[in-house]
């Protein structure tokens, strides 16, 4: 059985640059979204998933026109979430991240990465599987933090450029392994966005 999860930051959004937490994709995330689609247009994809919100719906609809057999569903274990809060072993430089954020907004983002986790890295079948998560930065960083079972607050050091690429294998027997992460091969330079520093490659 080859099980794999192919991991995909939505494209940037026209908003982004005003805080916003969505919007339509800007025309650069628009090539982002065309770029990745066409990495990805050998991959015989068994099950497509996207984020209910807007920027990762159209990332999904320019996937889909490009690859027209593409059946890609919108998943609420995918909305962008805020997956662990605090612990006492985090470092104190992440603790203003937290001062806007509201103890139900955790508990709820700590339900939703469980659900996900359970549905997605959990080994099950012998068919050959493979599946593309069309999401948000921070429940990428929770998948590669749990592929390599780090502590809970590690996911906050973890960054997926829009339109990223990251493989996760998915095995019966033994843990999950990273394949890649945060790969912009298939992205010009121009088009690379999304990530705290951006700097040339």
């Amino acid at each position: 059985m080859a099980h794999f999860l192919y991991l995909v930051r939505h494209g940037q959004q026209q908003d982004a640059e005003h805080g916003l937490p969505d919007g339509p994709l800007s025309e650069r995330g628009k090539r982002q979204a065309r770029a990745i689609a066409d990495r990805l247009g050998g991959v015989p994809f068994t099950a497509a998933w996207h984020a209910p919100t807007q920027g990762s719906a159209e990332t999904a609809k320019v996937l889909r026109e490009r690859m027209p057999a593409l059946d890609v569903k919108p998943s609420a274990l995918l909305f962008d979430c805020v997956p662990s809060g605090p612990t006492p072993d985090m470092p104190r430089a992440f603790e203003p991240f937290f001062g806007g954020v509201t103890p139900a907004e955790i508990e709820a983002g700590q339900a939703q990465m469980s659900d996900a986790v359970d549905c997605w890295l959990r080994p099950g079948g012998r068919d050959d599987r493979h599946e593309l998560l069309i999401t948000h930065n921070s429940v990428i960083a929770w998948f590669v933090r749990e592929v390599f079972q780090a502590p809970e607050w590690r996911w906050m050091g973890i960054s997926q450029a829009h339109a990223g690429l990251s493989i996760i294998r998915v095995r019966s027997a033994k843990p999950p392994v990273l394949i890649c992460h945060n790969d912009l091969g298939h992205l010009p330079v121009e088009l690379r966005t999304g990530m705290p520093v951006e700097q040339p490659y």
